[in-house]
């Protein structure tokens, strides 16, 4: 990703589906002589309640995978397990909120899979790097990752910045994929109530 042009990001970024939707982030805005870990080395740098929540939500999905195919036999232990799994999501949740700090905090407007547009008071010169966490309330997750500035549009009294995310794990992104589907899904469901 760092030798692509800004043409090329701008085109990656576009990729992925979108959602207007506002999440809570952590901004810390990253000096250019600052170097960005590889994407095999996040794991290192991340925050502990980050990994160990990725790892959690894993063995949840592996732990449920075999009862799938039991379907009616054990349709009541499937409900009591998706309810335990309810539970520690919830906890996790409440976890990953610690790890928001408040002087740091904006809000997305938008996000996806490829990046995420936020306001922001100031503006933020295009190619800035910036350490990023994203919490998906509605998931019961949080994302650690890094991203940069693509672009940077003055609205009125503050500016829409893109950050496309330039190091992020591949689970973390199929997450934010998934989520912003879920999200769309339930906006749809919801105008169809308001129709009929």
């Amino acid at each position: 990703m760092d030798n692509l042009t800004l043409e090329q990001k701008k085109v990656q970024f576009d990729e992925f589906f979108m959602i207007a939707h506002p999440i809570k982030i952590n901004i810390k805005l990253l000096s250019n002589d600052v170097a960005l870990p590889d994407v095999d080395q996040l794991d290192e740098v991340m925050p502990y309640a980050f990994r160990i929540a990725n790892e959690m939500s894993t063995v949840q999905s592996q732990a449920l995978r075999p009862l799938r195919g039991l379907s009616d036999h054990a349709s009541d232990l499937v409900d009591y397990l998706n309810l335990q799994t309810r539970k520690i999501d919830l906890m996790m949740s409440y976890i990953l909120q610690q790890q928001d700090e408040p002087d740091t905090r904006f809000e997305a407007v938008k996000f996806g899979g490829g990046g995420l547009v936020t306001h922001h008071h100031t503006d933020i010169p295009v190619g800035t790097n910036a350490e990023l966490k994203l919490f998906l309330t509605e998931e019961a997750a949080a994302i650690f990752c890094y991203g940069e500035v693509i672009t940077c549009q003055q609205a009125e009294d503050e500016y829409h910045i893109a950050f496309i995310f330039n190091r992020i794990r591949e689970e973390d992104q199929e997450l934010l994929v998934r989520a912003s589907l879920h999200l769309q899904t339930q906006q749809l469901r919801k105008r169809s109530q308001q129709r009929n």
